[in-house]
């Protein structure tokens, strides 16, 4: 089993304070249906699209990798050391109406086909050398490396636009959404605590609520004093006791209750408008 991958070195142009797109070709020249998956070293720093997959025979998938805009410019004799590495596993008969993960799932290690991609930083184009692959030579001391080469660390998938594009912004773009939330919860928080003191439109509300407990008030002491008269009139002639008991209603003037609400109702409109 074998697959043709082009290119065999994916070149990346400057300037890198942007996202750079670069397309990878895989072509199954397999009688049989491949699955594949595309993984890198730094999965934060990039976007691949689709990372996973299935080829049918003699078909080809192209793969959209993207550079995640850096922060600022590398130097230009900076060596990139990110690789990626594409994985493949035949699909067999009796997994061919399996999904990706079963058929991963399940596949030997003996079975799975891996293929290594360098990175290379290239020169922006139509600057010289923009057509040929930045491969910086190692400084050599007696015939040997003068800096050895530090192993890689380890493959993992890079994010799928689809999926997961937000977990794979640059560390920038993450502080910049990190102090917009704060911002917005600093700003609920004094909108909270500004709250906390009556507007004026409250205060005209709160006013507008004494009012009808007020005039309730007066509709319910205005219907007992007609229920009063009422029995008063039924009956053939008024008591003394009944007598003295009106006139003692008659001049033991305003309600506890009334009163209190005529003095909230005047400290409200005192601090409303002084």
């Amino acid at each position: 089993m074998s697959l043709e991958i082009d290119p065999q070195e994916l070149g990346f142009h400057r300037p890198f304070t942007s996202e750079v797109s670069e397309v990878l070709r895989i072509r199954n020249s397999n009688t049989h249906p491949v699955a594949f998956k595309v993984k890198t070293t730094a999965p934060k720093q990039y976007c691949v699209r689709p990372n996973a997959g299935r080829i049918e025979p003699g078909k080809e998938v192209e793969v959209s990798v993207i550079l995640q805009a850096m922060k600022q410019e590398p130097p230009p004799d900076t060596k990139c050391r990110d690789k990626f590495l594409v994985q493949s596993i035949p699909i067999t008969g009796d997994m061919e109406f399996s999904n990706l993960t079963t058929i991963w799932a399940g596949a030997e290690k003996s079975a799975v086909l891996e293929k290594k991609i360098r990175v290379i930083f290239m020169p922006p184009h139509g600057a010289p050398g923009a057509s040929h692959l930045e491969t910086p030579n190692k400084p050599t001391t007696n015939g040997s490396n003068a800096t050895p080469e530090v192993p890689p660390p380890a493959y993992s998938s890079p994010a799928d636009f689809s999926a997961g594009a937000a977990e794979s912004q640059p560390a920038e773009n993450k502080d910049i959404t990190r102090e917009r939330t704060t911002s917005a919860a600093t700003a609920a928080a004094v909108a909270t605590t500004q709250h906390s003191d009556p507007s004026p439109d409250e205060l005209k509300q709160q006013l507008l609520q004494a009012e009808r407990m007020i005039a309730q008030l007066k509709q319910d002491q205005e219907g007992l004093r007609q229920r009063k008269a009422t029995s008063t009139d039924n009956k053939t002639g008024p008591k003394p006791a009944e007598l003295s008991e009106t006139v003692r209603a008659g001049t033991e003037g305003v309600p506890v209750k009334l009163a209190a609400i005529l003095c909230f109702l005047s400290f409200m409109l005192a601090y409303l408008f002084f």
